[in-house]
């Protein structure tokens, strides 16, 4: 007869070898910046709305109007060639987009069929995201980390803000509160807290009628659970084990869990008007970058 015993929260401690080598952020955050911008650039019929009006990013050059009054006028750029031009900045809607990334301790798993572990996947996806969306005329921020911005450096923000928050990897739920209600939502998340914490997270970010989208990232192993004779699982987030005699049969409980598990996040979503996209880590960044921008730009081109 197989008996676990279950540990006090003193006794509770992620696996640390596995968690710190996945999520030892400095030394592969060039990469997966890189990698992002690599996706973003991929990412077409992404229509942005950028013009100019009242905001705090420089846009662009232009030449004076008549009629104009000479304070608008950039008289160090003026000078280059003798015509008198305008520092034109790019116009901010009221909204934002506000990411919130995942990188708890379950985030740091990489199985030898996927072509990145987690918290990698979910970093490029968001960083890309950001960087589409920004080109794409919009404001993006990350939870509790940045205010929105406008700024042609919002991945190295982002990236910059994640990197110092070392309380980053002790939660997986994003912030408790509503959004602004002209505000969207990305979460990028694993979905493996408790189904009914995250669905009330879900409800209180939507109460003020905010919209969001929450993108799934799973691995390939997660999923088909492949295991046959005896095996050991391992809790990353809490550092509990435990022992399957017989891992086939016990898979087929698993993935009707794991189905479950899903169902209950996708009605929270379904209930709060939120989008929800199951994104595996075996399949391109670029797919589920595509799929979440999509539905943020018709969601942003049907109004409210």
């Amino acid at each position: 007869m197989l008996r676990t015993r279950v540990l006090g929260a003193s006794d509770r401690q992620p696996v640390k070898p596995v968690v710190t080598a996945s999520l030892d952020l400095a030394a592969r955050l060039p990469r997966l910046i890189l990698e992002a911008r690599r996706v973003s650039a991929s990412v077409h019929g992404i229509h942005g709305r950028r013009r100019a009006g009242p905001g705090e990013t420089f846009w662009q050059y232009r030449p004076l109007v008549t009629g104009e009054s000479s304070s608008r006028i950039d008289w160090r750029r003026s000078a280059r060639d003798g015509h008198l031009f305008v520092r034109e900045r790019e116009w901010e809607a009221s909204h934002a987009i506000w990411l919130w990334i995942d990188r708890s301790a379950s985030m740091g798993f990489s199985s030898s069929l996927a072509l990145a572990s987690k918290v990698d996947r979910a970093l490029i996806a968001g960083f890309a995201l950001a960087e589409t969306l920004v080109d794409g005329g919009e404001r993006v921020g990350h939870l509790g980390l940045t205010r929105a911005l406008a700024s042609r450096r919002i991945v190295e923000t982002l990236a910059q803000a994640i990197l110092a928050d070392a309380k980053g990897a002790d939660t997986d739920l994003p912030p408790n509160g509503p959004l602004p209600r002209l505000a969207d939502a990305i979460i990028i998340t694993d979905g493996l807290s408790p189904a009914a914490s995250l669905a009330k997270r879900i409800a209180t970010m939507a109460s003020s009628g905010a919209r969001g989208h929450v993108l799934l990232i799973a691995d390939p192993i997660e999923e088909t659970f492949p295991f046959t004779g005896q095996a050991e699982l391992f809790d990353l987030e809490d550092g509990l084990s435990l022992r399957v005699g017989d891992a086939g049969s016990w898979g087929v409980e698993y993935r009707q869990r794991l189905e479950a598990h899903r169902d209950a996040i996708r009605e929270a979503c379904r209930k709060a008007g939120w989008t929800l996209t199951l994104h595996r880590t075996d399949r391109p960044a670029s797919e589920g970058v595509l799929r979440i921008a999509s539905l943020v730009a018709a969601a942003r081109g049907a109004g409210r």
